[in-house]
């Protein structure tokens, strides 16, 4: 039994060093040669298949693998490593333009991970609006752990700076924020962090790669929900992690390994793919956003959109400075609140459900599902109210976008809100709270 957990112990260990090397090697490699993003996306961590000549690489199914009774190997067992999931880590890593990735079965497994590095005892601090499986996890299962979480409007670095602790260990922010898109100073953020030795870390779903790379900015690490755009095509729950720190990064694979978080070859191969067609996805869908934002930005049914690329955004120069792009997100809020089930149901092109980044538009209500358990005060002080609708732009052609819209505001202030009470809003307002943290 001891001889066996030793030979385990050390194959897991060759396994690391052997990943640790590679990585390395490859974003090596990557810095010297590949330089532009589509480039990256299409070329880093993809290798011809020795055994055919294929380009494309195969999908990988197999569970375990030959394991030499001398010297080192590059895969033992599916839960540890894989290599159509190398391919996927090689890739974003070096998208993200860090040394080290770590895919996850679920965005929120990618943060379980993060979550792991504190101990009891410890303290973290969030930005009051991020996604809202997150702050469910901070509100519950962060005392279940013994760990203590401060939710703050971190967009005012001095609320930052007052509310850090001898036991603060880790700050943690989405920007722009989900759903009412605050834009915080990641670098300024990360400064703060770098000062007082604590571990900085930015979940950049909303933005992907293309637009934003925390890591340049001076965040510890890098988290994304690869269900959203990197994966693009609303197929697959996958998430990631990404630094370029090689203490933090072996501690999340242990862990990663421990938790079994892995993800499985298909879903790596369809992530993948999407890292591939990435950059036009977003380029599109932000077009549109644009488009539709500044179309609406007057509507006069509309009390407010929110949109990061209009000038009248509080925090537009500040996403202009840290990021390529704006985003594919829009936040309106209806002047009538309690016409936003009419204009949800009235929509015909845009999906109505939860996720956002993909190709086809959606659109959701916070307050009945994603931010539906958040505490009444905390949605208070957020605005998430009624009124408050998301919309995530896809790839379709604008003028059919701005179509539907147009004619869903219009109808949506027609007296006749039961006519429109259909499967889908009965099904939002009759759903239970555990079902509230997509």
């Amino acid at each position: 039994s001891s001889a066996a957990s030793d030979v385990y112990k050390r194959q897991v260990s060759t396994q690391s060093t052997w990943g640790i090397h590679q990585m390395e090697k490859k974003t090596s490699h990557s810095k010297e040669y590949i330089r532009g993003f589509a480039t990256k996306a299409l070329h880093e961590g993809v290798d011809v298949d020795e055994s055919t000549g294929a380009i494309v690489p195969p999908i990988h199914v197999s569970s375990t693998y030959e394991v030499p009774l001398e010297g080192p190997t590059k895969y033992v067992y599916g839960r540890l490593d894989n290599p159509t999931r190398a391919a996927f880590e090689r890739t974003l890593a070096a998208l993200e333009k860090g040394k080290y990735c770590i895919a996850t079965s679920s965005g929120m497994a990618a943060f379980s991970l993060i979550f792991h590095l504190l101990k009891p005892g410890d303290h973290i601090i969030a930005n009051e609006e991020v996604y809202g499986g997150t702050t469910n996890y901070l509100l519950d299962m962060a005392k279940e752990q013994c760990v203590l979480a401060d939710m703050l409007d971190l967009r005012d670095l001095k609320v930052l700076e007052k509310n850090i602790k001898s036991n603060t260990k880790m700050v943690m922010i989405e920007s722009p924020s989900n759903p009412s898109l605050r834009v915080l100073d990641i670098q300024a953020i990360a400064d703060i962090c770098k000062d007082k030795g604590i571990t900085f870390v930015v979940d950049n779903t909303f933005m992907s790669p293309y637009n934003q790379n925390p890591l340049m900015l001076g965040a510890n690490i890098v988290m994304h929900s690869c269900t959203k755009s990197i994966g693009g095509h609303s197929d697959l729950i996958m998430g990631a992690i990404i630094t370029s720190d090689e203490e933090l990064f072996k501690k999340m694979k242990k862990n990663s390994i421990l938790l079994g978080c892995c993800p499985g070859p298909n879903d790596c191969f369809l992530a993948s793919r999407g890292l591939k067609t990435l950059k036009l996805r977003v380029e599109c869908a932000q077009t549109n956003a644009m488009k539709l934002a500044e179309l609406l930005e007057k509507h006069p049914k509309i009390s407010e959109i929110i949109y990061p690329g209009l000038p009248t955004h509080p925090g537009h120069d500040l996403l202009k400075k840290q990021s390529k792009g704006f985003g594919s997100m829009i936040t309106i809020k209806l002047k009538d609140g309690d016409k936003a089930g009419n204009f949800y149901n009235a929509l015909s092109l845009f999906g109505h459900a939860v996720s956002l980044g993909g190709v086809e538009s959606l659109v959701s209500l916070p307050t009945k599902v994603t931010h539906r358990s958040l505490p009444e005060q905390l949605k208070a002080r957020l605005g998430i109210t009624d009124s408050v609708v998301r919309l995530s732009i896809g790839c379709e052609e604008f003028e059919d976008l701005r179509d539907d819209l147009l004619h869903a505001l219009e109808i949506a202030q027609a007296k006749i809100s039961y006519l429109f009470l259909n499967r889908y809003s009965l099904f939002w307002y009759q759903l239970p709270v555990s079902y509230t943290h997509l």
